[in-house]
């Protein structure tokens, strides 16, 4: 009875070990793998990022500036050719900037050719209407922004 309780005990015991111990991970080789389908992902067509030209009245613009500074000569002519670029570059390089063939914002800033902020909320002398005379409002409204506001009056 002891020996078929241990060989039943045994026996199981040899079970339940036997897949973990003869079961050894087989790394296959890349060549096997490519064999069988398991392929990588292509990846779509890349597309170029950002601006690639400059358009023609900005090429006006900036040249214009470079001829206000002295830096080209003639008239503008609306292309980005090899004058343009060399007058730029050397507008950048005597500012200390680098020296790309794409404009530097710094350079455009100081040409005078950056963003637009008059009609900023924040810009001195900004165009935006006075608010309208507090008589115009309708009561019930006033009401609701004194309520709101917190303000007793």
């Amino acid at each position: 009875m002891i020996y078929s309780r241990a060989s039943v005990v045994l026996v199981l015991f040899a079970a339940l070990t036997a897949p973990f111990s003869v079961s050894t991970p087989v790394h296959k080789s890349t060549a096997s793998s490519h064999a069988q389908g398991h392929h990588k992902k292509r990846s779509k067509a890349r597309r170029p990022r950002g601006q690639q030209a400059i358009e023609s009245s900005r090429a006006v613009e900036i040249q214009q500036a470079l001829i206000r500074e002295h830096y080209l000569s003639g008239d503008p002519t609306g292309k980005w050719d090899a004058a343009t670029i060399a007058a730029m570059q050397k507008y950048q390089a005597d500012q200390g900037w680098q020296t790309k063939i794409a404009p530097d914002s710094r350079a455009l800033k100081k040409l005078g050719l950056g963003p637009d902020y008059s009609n900023a909320i924040n810009a001195k002398d900004s165009s935006f209407a006075d608010p309208p005379p507090a008589s115009t409002i309708p009561a019930s409204q006033a009401a609701g922004f004194t309520a709101g506001s917190g303000v007793n009056r």
